[in-house]
């Protein structure tokens, strides 16, 4: 009989998207990323409402797997956000079950100052130094040439994210990481799919971190997920997205460690409920089933998802390629298959205009854009109103807020140049051939008009 229920309201559900959301949209403005859902995400979510389970529960076990999968990877644990997983995997890597290999406040963690700031949050949260090293103008990611003078005895890990599906050198960095024995975090929040020679990304540091916010490859609305081969890492992650707890039992199941009352950890007695024992000051990070729901119905088309946004990228490669006299299109190196979150675009020194005039043009004839997010992340207010934060510039010495000036940004030549001259346009699914070829004639019509 619930079947049948069921089944009568996923057939309303088909003809109500039919009705509401069937057509293919036509963009007025075309934004530089968005969702694209279709009739299987509100079935799963209808599927998941009539469950009535309120957290995680049969959906987010199947994406978990499906994701791990997809990875090729051991473990996969979701979290409510990128961001999120980004605060899980730095805040795993203090543990005290890491022993000499945990991170302690004062260590250092290489990184970049022109990303997204939860990249770099996690790591001053938990009072640890960042150290910023300048990167590649073409790639947007780490000079990694430069890594290895700026490595002192504190320094403990490599957290850097793949810039918008575009990946850094992982041989070098790889190479290393096992020189210094340092932690490498893939942050592939906008690079889920891209790949280095032949391994997904997110999959060949120690962690990988993924984001599914609707900007990202596939959506969940909010959501992430940590993925790792590690299975002490897999557990100690697990602790600190649920609570700190030291059970690892499934919500809503009891036992399933067969050791709930048989243990004495810590200064409790004997035999006390291991569902309520704690190992580590953790969070509630967890996702809901509807999430995970959509998140199932989305992984199912990210092979697609993925052929669009590169078919899209290289169509603006090759319709802007005639205005290199003017733009630095983006550069992708020897055995990296990007994934192309979006298409950077930096308006060269000598081009006669500047990349604020150039999108403010494009903006004002409805083709969005975005920064490469903070730009410099030291010119933030929160690096410049807060002297509370440390960090390095390469191979410096340790700096505060109050040390800022434009001589020290000068240490970071190329990341002022992302900054000032650097933005980017859509590849999402969503858009076509119609749409990319308006993005590239708006570019051409503001050259030609300018000149």
């Amino acid at each position: 009989m619930e079947q049948e229920f069921r089944n009568k309201v996923k057939e309303a559900v088909k003809e109500y998207y039919a009705n509401v959301y069937g057509k293919k949209k036509n963009f007025d403005y075309i934004p530089p990323s968005g969702k694209l859902l279709g009739e299987e995400e509100l079935l799963n979510m209808i599927d998941a409402s009539l469950d009535m389970w309120l957290t995680a529960g049969r959906f987010n076990k199947e994406f978990e797997k499906k994701f791990a999968e997809y990875l090729g990877v051991k473990y996969a644990l979701t979290a409510n956000s990128g961001s999120s997983a980004n605060l899980l995997t730095i805040s795993a890597l203090t543990s005290h079950k890491l022993g000499e290999k945990r991170l302690k406040k004062g260590d250092e963690v290489i990184s970049v100052a022109a990303g997204f700031p939860t990249t770099i949050n996690p790591i001053i949260q938990q009072g640890l130094i960042p150290v910023f090293i300048d990167c590649e103008v073409g790639t947007y990611n780490i000079d990694a040439e430069k890594i290895e003078e700026a490595i002192t005895p504190k320094t403990k890990a490599i957290f850097l994210a793949h810039t918008l599906g575009n990946s850094y050198d992982l041989d070098r960095i790889t190479h290393l990481a096992q020189k210094y024995n340092l932690w490498i975090i893939e942050d592939s929040c906008d690079a889920l799919g891209g790949e280095y020679k032949g391994k997904k990304l997110g999959t060949i540091g120690h962690i990988g971190t993924f984001s599914f916010y609707p900007a990202h490859h596939i959506t969940m609305g909010e959501g992430g997920a940590v993925v790792t081969n590690d299975s002490e890492l897999h557990k100690i992650i697990l602790s600190y997205r649920d609570w700190g707890r030291d059970c690892c039992c499934p919500t809503g199941k009891d036992g399933v460690c067969g050791k709930r009352f048989s243990q004495k950890l810590g200064n409790l007695p004997y035999g006390y409920d291991h569902k309520y024992t704690y190992s580590h000051a953790g969070f509630n990070l967890k996702i809901t089933d509807w999430q995970a729901s959509i998140g199932c119905a989305q992984l199912d088309k990210l092979d697609n998802f993925l052929k669009i946004r590169r078919k899209n990228a290289q169509m603006l490669t090759e319709k802007l390629s005639d205005l290199k006299d003017f733009l630095i299109l983006p550069v992708v190196k020897e055995g990296v298959k990007p994934s192309w979150f979006g298409y950077l675009i930096s308006v060269k020194k000598e081009a006669g205009f500047t990349k604020q005039e150039l999108v403010e043009y494009l903006e004002s004839n409805g083709i969005g854009t975005r920064q490469l997010f903070a730009g410099n992340i030291l010119r933030q207010p929160m690096m410049v109103d807060d002297d509370q934060i440390q960090f390095r510039i390469g191979n410096s010495q340790i700096f505060s807020s109050k040390d800022l000036n434009e001589e020290l940004y000068k240490k970071l030549p190329n990341t002022e140049f992302i900054m000032n001259s650097t933005f980017w346009v859509g590849t999402f699914p969503a858009l076509g051939e119609e749409e990319i070829t308006r993005i590239s004639d708006m570019i051409h019509s503001y050259i030609k008009n300018h000149f």
